[in-house]
């Protein structure tokens, strides 16, 4: 018993430590580097700084950040979440051009950036942003227009340096091994997400076909975003070969939220074609526009239908055309129940409550009106259809449901 008063945490080994601090958040780890001179050097492991979520951290402002990047953040930080100030009362400059530079220089594995809420006005452009980063996303924060421009506007300075590295361009253009990721214009960037991002318009969208890496791109509630401006950023062919988005293999489209927005309906865009796109997503009120043009899609391979309320004869007649399709997926769907015929008295044995005719099937001691399947449920007779029309295509239905009228 002796020996077991004895024992403390000074007997623990570091590397269970380590794993005992990475339970907890940013700031209660910040807290426990005060306890001693050994859990201050435990602390600033970078196993501890891997992931860095700050969106819980109410009143993060600058110089906070500049402590947490001096002190803590360093090479092992590859994914930083992130909180603005545009909802605060204080308000402020949140993120600066100077702490974006030093971000990048201390942690140059960094691959992914959320932003929550962020005021980006005061940035000039995204090639502020950390170089390796290879997704971007952005959820209610406000951009300038020129954010996604490649180019940052030069000063007279910055002119008379590039006039200096020419010799140093050309020889960059006699090696073919030097990677192309090298020169300060490329974007890098591979994701894009946008979630209710009301300042992003047509213009932003178009700055995008400069991009070279984008492959993955989810546009939910921006209602800025025109049919037009779709249609002009699509991957065609022109004189010089693929123009617009012509790496791009992921759409996500959707528009599920506020009353008072005119509909711009953006995913009808798609009815011009889009070279080399592979998976499509479409949600809301983006859903029934987008399934009209999902048929000019010759490269599309997946379909994934959310948050909306859909009819079996809306479905099938949108995919007579998708001969091409490996996998349709339906999440969050709402069914209108399927109009069959009336079922007279005596045989269908009254009024059926709506349920799955397999559920009903594998009950014991059920009514007789329960073994046999719902005349008016249409996911079995999607199931049928489907498989004739698309005999290659998985179907999955994720957290679906039928409507129940009033009658």
């Amino acid at each position: 018993m002796d020996e077991f008063k004895s024992c403390h945490l000074d007997y623990v080994p570091e590397n269970i430590l380590i794993d005992v601090l990475s339970f907890l958040s940013v700031r209660e780890l910040v807290r426990a580097g005060r306890v001693c001179k050994r859990w201050k050097r435990l602390v600033k492991d970078q196993r501890l700084w891997r992931f860095v979520d700050l969106t819980a951290w109410k009143g993060v402002t600058s110089r906070i950040l500049w402590v947490l990047l001096r002190q803590y953040l360093g090479c092992g930080l590859r994914c930083l979440w992130l909180r603005g100030l545009l909802l605060s009362a204080r308000g402020g400059t949140f993120l600066s051009e100077s702490w974006l530079k030093a971000l990048s220089t201390k942690c140059p594995r960094l691959s992914k950036l959320y932003l929550l809420h962020a005021d980006l006005r005061s940035l000039p452009s995204c090639q502020v942003l950390p170089p390796s980063l290879l997704v971007l996303e952005l959820r209610g924060c406000e951009l300038p227009r020129g954010f996604f421009n490649q180019a940052l506007p030069t000063s007279p300075a910055q002119e008379r340096a590039e006039a200096t590295s020419s010799v140093s361009a050309q020889q960059q253009r006699r090696d073919p091994k030097r990677k192309r990721l090298d020169s300060p214009s490329g974007i890098p960037i591979e994701t894009l997400v946008l979630n209710n991002v009301p300042s992003f318009t047509d213009q932003h969208l178009e700055s995008l076909t400069s991009w070279e890496r984008l492959s993955r791109l989810e546009l939910r509630d921006t209602f800025r975003v025109t049919a037009n401006g779709l249609r002009s950023c699509a991957a065609k062919d022109g004189t010089c070969g693929v123009e617009g988005l012509s790496r791009l293999k992921f759409l996500e489209i959707g528009i599920t939220g506020r009353q008072g927005y005119q509909l711009q309906m953006a995913s009808l865009g798609l009815g011009a074609g889009w070279l080399g796109l592979e998976e499509l997503s479409l949600g809301g009120k983006e859903v029934g526009p987008g399934l009209l043009c999902a048929s000019r899609l010759k490269d599309l391979k997946r379909l994934c239908l959310w948050a909306c309320t859909l009819s079996e004869m809306q479905i099938v007649r949108s995919c007579r055309m998708l001969r091409g399709l490996h996998q349709l997926e339906f999440l969050d769907v709402t069914f209108q129940p399927r109009q069959g015929p009336q079922v007279v008295e005596g045989e269908g044995g009254g009024e059926e409550e709506e349920q799955d005719g397999e559920e009903a099937a594998g009950e014991e001691n059920s009514n007789d009106d329960n073994k046999t399947p719902d005349m008016n449920d249409p996911i079995p007779s999607l199931r049928r259809s489907l498989a004739v029309l698309l005999p290659s295509c998985t179907l999955v239905f994720t957290n679906c449901s039928i409507q129940i009228n009033a009658d």
